[in-house]
């Protein structure tokens, strides 16, 4: 499987601010007014983690290989407020990119130099589903390999966007009136609908 383009999900609310800025660090974001999809608990372990000869984890812009995930699922009621925005794997030729093979806070993350990208499994993090109702451990494996990342130091600037994905023609026109002229594709599964 070949990696088409990463995936960051973010409120619709945010789009006017990104076409400005690009996809910000969690640091840089702190710096203006925006709405956040995170998860408080998830936000506190990434807040004390590093990343090994580099940044603090939350001075990095991340997004994810697939926003079909973990993630998303947790977030499936409020998919008419969010957009999923597509962004250029040329991200990876920004020094200091940094790809992750599962979610950046697991115990078990690697954290990889993009040249290590064919060692992952693509085909696992982009499966449909990643339960497994006989196995427990398995099941929490495949979960945080479903939220696998690239983080980008600081920001991802704006010319990266290649586009975005939308629940619904409601949200394409919200999207739209914050001044997107990008390609914006209806795809509800992607939002679990």
């Amino acid at each position: 499987m070949t990696l088409a383009e990463f995936q960051n999900i973010t409120p619709i609310a945010n789009i006017a601010s990104i076409l400005k800025h690009g996809i910000l660090s969690h640091v840089q974001a702190s710096k203006l007014p925006h709405s956040s999809v995170a998860l408080q608990d998830v936000q506190d372990k990434r807040d004390v983690k590093r990343i090994p000869g580099g940044l603090a984890l939350h001075e990095y812009a991340n997004v994810y290989f697939h926003a079909r995930n973990p993630m998303m699922s947790r977030r499936r009621t409020e998919a008419n407020q969010l957009c999923v925005l597509r962004v250029s794997t040329e991200i990876l030729k920004i020094p200091g990119a940094v790809i992750t093979d599962q979610n950046a806070v697991s115990q078990y993350v690697r954290f990889s130099a993009p040249d290590r990208l064919h060692f992952m499994n693509l085909d696992y993090v982009f499966a449909r589903n990643w339960k497994y109702p006989d196995d427990q451990i398995q099941e929490w494996r495949h979960s945080s390999a479903k939220c696998a990342e690239a983080l980008i130091p600081r920001a991802i600037p704006p010319q990266y966007l290649l586009g975005a994905y939308v629940l619904n023609a409601s949200s394409q026109s919200q999207v739209h009136a914050h001044g997107f002229q990008l390609p914006i594709n209806l795809d509800p599964d992607i939002f679990f609908h």
